[in-house]
């Protein structure tokens, strides 16, 4: 008796619960935690992930160089058009003998029509590329770093000449993954004309940085006003091309596309200044240019021998150019590439001796005399750092768990992903996505921040809509985005109405039907 009361009871209860349930409202899930569900449900499939990631707004590309940025098919079609010739037994773009009008030296053919020769085609694909290396697909006998390094000067007269055609198939890419915002490696042929003026430096003491400056200022204007110029030029045609002007423009016209002045750190040291110094000038004269970067191997023999000495070079302009912002490629190593001792200060060096705001790369960190203590201050700073999937796992062979990223968050130090130079590696930017979902776990709420932090570390002038961290509060202005307040707060600060536009992009992107 006691029990059947027992079991009636019980089963009262059941119901009573049962029909609250169905009487209490159902919490609604929210855009963003549907979005988030959905990809954890496809992070094992990458065709799904492809789809998926392609459609999300992905803010900017901070880490991105104008010439490895371009495809080979677009090389070797310029190449054609321009009458140059490829060289058969290096597999290179070459000019046509000066005294010929054809192609016809030894080992020299046209590159007009070479689309119609598939197997030389294809070969030229490859050394214009690291086409197939990672997959196993016609791997080479020479090592990633050395293939990467070599298709810049095997391709370089294709890309003399077509800067704004190169220009437009960057922003076309950018566009093609939603990525907003560019900040483009870059150079100008200015410079070739100031080493001109400034003349033999085989002489020069290169640690004598006033000296050289005291020699170099009264060249600078001339060449900065030449640079300016030569970006007008590409500008007004890279408009042109684009139909920015006209009623139905290319998508790449929505593009914001910013550079940095990048100098060479493989040449003899006094040249190396002579590029920072301009690069500097540059950038505190014409708004395009935002910041100041290095690049070349890091581990070139040069380069190795003469790091420190770049880093105090770069302090030394950065103390009379204090608003010029610097993003650095350091790090760019790994065991065995260099000796260890050369893995022990080159990103510690680029933030506390030259001041780098952002570190391109940054793959040694975990060989760095102190690397916790370094972490610890870079995360303080708001030092962040540049990750580059794909090419880290072509040049260095540094994928999976072996890449630092997850070092790097753990530690609180802000990450972003870019493509680096996504035509030489065969990637683009959402495939750098993909890569961050399947190598390393990262999730919806992981991309989320990392495609704010694209624009919140970005050198776009102006202040951010972020409080303090992106993601977090917004300003007081902005706390209501779209009041008369924020509009005003946006109007003067071209980063704030990037991360508006941004921030509603990623709400309709979480409001797709999926």
């Amino acid at each position: 008796m006691v029990m059947r009361s027992l079991w009636t009871a019980s089963c009262i209860v059941l119901a009573l619960c049962a029909s609250a349930a169905e009487a209490a409202p159902k919490r609604a899930v929210s855009d963003e935690a549907r979005t988030a569900a959905y990809l954890d449900t496809i992070a094992g499939s990458p065709p799904r992930l492809r789809m998926f990631l392609q459609r999300m707004p992905k803010g900017g590309d901070l880490h991105n160089h104008s010439g490895g940025a371009i495809y080979a098919e677009d090389l070797l079609r310029w190449a054609g058009d321009d009458g140059l010739c490829i060289a058969t037994d290096t597999h290179r773009i070459v000019a046509k003998p000066a005294d010929q009008k054809a192609c016809d030296a030894p080992n020299r053919i046209p590159a007009t029509g070479l689309e119609r020769d598939y197997p030389r085609y294809s070969h030229m694909i490859d050394a214009l590329s690291t086409r197939g290396f990672e997959s196993g697909v016609g791997d080479p006998e020479t090592s990633g770093y050395d293939r990467f390094f070599a298709t810049f000067g095997a391709f370089w007269p294709a890309a003399m000449g077509n800067e704004a055609k190169s220009l437009s198939l960057t922003r076309a890419q950018a566009a093609a993954d939603r990525v907003s915002y560019v900040e483009l490696g870059s150079g100008s042929g200015a410079m070739a004309t100031l080493a001109g003026r400034l003349g033999d430096t085989r002489d020069v003491d290169a640690n004598d940085f006033a000296g050289m400056l005291a020699r170099l200022t009264p060249l600078l204007p001339a060449a900065v006003a030449q640079a300016r110029a030569e970006y007008d030029g590409f500008d007004a045609e890279l408009a042109r091309i684009d139909g920015c002007a006209t009623a139905t423009p290319k998508p790449g016209c929505g593009v914001e596309m910013r550079y940095l002045y990048t100098a060479i750190r493989t040449v003899p040291a006094a040249q190396v200044f002579a590029q920072l110094a301009f690069g500097f000038a540059l950038v505190s004269a014409d708004a395009r240019f935002v910041g100041v970067n290095i690049a070349a191997p890091e581990h070139d023999p040069v380069a190795v021998r003469d790091y420190a000495l770049h880093m105090r070079m770069i302090a030394f302009l950065k103390a009379r150019y204090p608003k010029v912002a610097l993003s650095l490629h350091a790090g760019e190593l790994t065991l065995g590439l260099v000796p260890p001792r050369e893995l022990a200060f080159h990103i510690r060096d680029a933030v506390e001796v030259a001041g780098a705001r952002r570190i391109g790369h940054g793959i040694d960190i975990s060989y760095e005399r102190d690397a916790a203590g370094l972490l610890k201050r870079m995360a303080r700073d708001r030092v962040a750092v540049e990750i580059n999937l794909t090419s880290n796992a072509v040049i260095l062979g540094v994928k999976g768990a072996a890449h630092p990223l997850s070092l790097y968050r753990e530690a609180g130090v802000p990450v972003v992903l870019s493509t680096d130079d996504e035509g030489v590696s065969r990637s683009d930017m959402t495939n750098e996505y993909v890569r961050a979902v399947t190598e390393q776990g990262l999730r919806y709420a992981d991309l989320k921040q990392i495609v704010r932090d694209g624009l919140q570390y970005s050198f776009l002038p102006g202040a951010s809509i972020w409080d303090d961290r992106a993601g977090g509060a917004k300003v007081v202005a902005c706390r209501v985005v779209g009041a008369a307040a924020c509009e005003a707060f946006v109007a003067g600060s071209g980063k704030a109405a990037r991360q508006v536009a941004l921030e509603r992009d990623l709400a309709a992107f979480e409001a797709e039907a999926r």
